[in-house]
């Protein structure tokens, strides 16, 4: 099985060394079709209703928590979350990128005390955006498709949607997590199934606890919250395609540093 999947990651690798050329990376469209408005309207209100009574309050009280500690375990899941944005540095054949995540993982992960700590950055490595299968689709020039909202994972589009199928597929932390394989190589009883799902869950409730008030601040002034945040998402995934600032003609989502699929 794992043969399998080096396999396909190998396959992967060289057709995005071919095609990935730069008029596939041509401006992204910050638009995109509303194939399912009524139904994603109806999952935005449910995804509130979740957020008010369980989300929100678990990241105010995680938000008590001393700031050193909230400090290292952001840094911890954003270094093994940098894993994922290696694999797709790799299929974009963005390899300058990868250097960089590589260097940090390594330094972070060795002098940053398993990446409690961020040495890398005053060592020159800088910390950049987070990739993940959605961007590497449309930087190879998939479309986005439709856009609606998922219950609990809230905006994506069809193509990020297929991201979250391939992110399975190249996340090394799924893998080492998944795969009863690995057992025999790195003692994968460390390391199994719920561990992901207690890293993922962190990294939720960080990025929430840091958009507290600029969430509420967009619901309160926005006439129409659930068209503020569609538009907020895809302005922002256009840009991480192309991996360029939010130009200024946008709403300023300097508070939203995050906001990707977690």
């Amino acid at each position: 099985m794992i043969l399998k999947r080096i396999k396909v990651l190998i396959c992967l690798m060289a057709f995005s060394l071919i095609i990935c050329t730069p008029q596939l990376m041509a401006d992204e469209d910050y638009k995109a079709k509303e194939c399912f408005e009524k139904f994603s309207r109806g999952t935005f209100k449910f995804n509130q209703g979740l957020d008010k009574a369980i989300f929100k309050p678990v990241a105010k009280g995680y938000r008590a928590l001393p700031v050193p500690i909230r400090s290292g375990t952001s840094n911890f899941v954003s270094n093994l979350r940098s894993l994922l944005t290696l694999s797709n540095n790799v299929l974009q054949g963005d390899f300058k990128g990868a250097g960089n995540t590589a260097g940090r993982f390594a330094i972070n992960s060795t002098v940053g005390i398993l990446g409690f700590l961020d040495p890398a950055s005053k060592m020159g490595f800088e910390k950049r955006g987070k990739e993940d299968f959605g961007q590497t689709l449309g930087v190879w020039g998939a479309e986005s498709g439709c856009y609606f909202v998922l219950p609990i994972l809230g905006p994506t589009t069809t193509r990020d949607a297929l991201g979250l199928v391939g992110n399975v597929f190249v996340d090394p932390v799924y893998q080492i997590t998944h795969n009863s394989e690995t057992d025999m190589v790195i003692g994968n009883e460390n390391f199994s199934e719920h561990n992901y799902y207690y890293y993922k869950g962190t990294d939720a409730v960080d990025f929430r606890s840091k958009n507290i008030e600029s969430i509420d601040s967009i619901e309160k002034n926005s006439i129409d919250f659930y068209a503020s945040v569609k538009s907020l998402y895809l302005q922002n995934r256009a840009q991480k395609i192309i991996n360029s600032p939010l130009s200024e003609k946008t709403q300023n989502d300097s508070d939203w540093e995050e906001i990707d699929n977690q």
